[in-house]
């Protein structure tokens, strides 16, 4: 069988650099750089793997779950990038996404303990080139904070919804809204939650139509699947 060279070129550009194996084809695949998990690496690996990708990309890089002192030594070595200490993300920022009020992307949380996994959402799906809200401390234990911004609600045209404990404000949401609703459970809450699996599992068993689920404090995920449905017919 004779190879497709359009194959080779868009699914086996890569780098070695002996500690990974960097794929730089993943921005001409799939419209963004590989992303960085960056638990688990040090921080000069991290910081190699950033700088390569920075030379063989032309948008947006970040690497996600990196601690304060690691994103210190990721800095020194790469002066360029910023870390937000909050969602725990090194990043560097090369296209900046205007405001764009019809593909706006909405981030709720039920909580304020739920802020940091939202914040990793929401940065994702920034730097993916979104306009990009958010609306925090809207849980079902007192409705009215949510009700107030039904207009916000209503508007967006896709919802990233971060919850804990029962995990009940999904399933509010995605009976009130008319756009994808994505439900991201964090492991915020009392014993018998079991770090997130109460809300994980009252999330998939969910009656209202429209929502999927991402695992257990996986902002970025949520993000970034809300930046490709957002990014669908632009």
């Amino acid at each position: 069988m004779q190879e497709n060279p359009c194959y080779e070129v868009r699914f086996v550009e890569q780098k070695e650099l002996g500690f990974a194996a960097v794929d730089t084809g993943r921005e001409k695949r799939q419209g963004f750089a590989e992303v960085v998990y960056g638990a688990g690496k040090t921080a000069q690996q991290i910081a190699e793997i950033l700088k390569t990708l920075l030379a063989e990309s032309e948008g947006n890089v970040m690497a996600t779950r990196v601690d304060a002192q690691k994103a210190r030594a990721v800095l020194a070595a790469l002066p360029e990038a910023h870390y937000d200490e909050v969602s725990r993300i090194v990043y560097v920022e090369r296209k900046v996404r205007c405001e764009d009020a019809a593909h706006r992307i909405l981030v709720l949380t039920a909580g304020t303990s739920d802020i940091p996994v939202a914040e990793e959402a929401a940065l994702t799906a920034r730097l993916m080139g979104n306009d990009i809200r958010t609306i925090y401390d809207v849980g079902v234990a007192g409705i009215h904070r949510l009700l107030a911004h039904k207009e916000e609600l209503l508007a967006a045209n896709v919802v990233i919804v971060v919850a804990g404990m029962e995990g009940a404000l999904a399933s509010v949401v995605g009976g009130l809204a008319s756009c994808p609703v994505i439900a991201c459970p964090t492991s915020v809450g009392y014993g018998a939650s079991l770090g997130g699996i109460s809300a994980l599992l009252s999330m998939l068993n969910s009656c209202a139509s429209g929502a999927s689920v991402v695992n257990i404090d996986n902002g970025f995920g949520a993000g970034y699947q809300a930046s490709l449905i957002n990014h669908v017919g632009r």
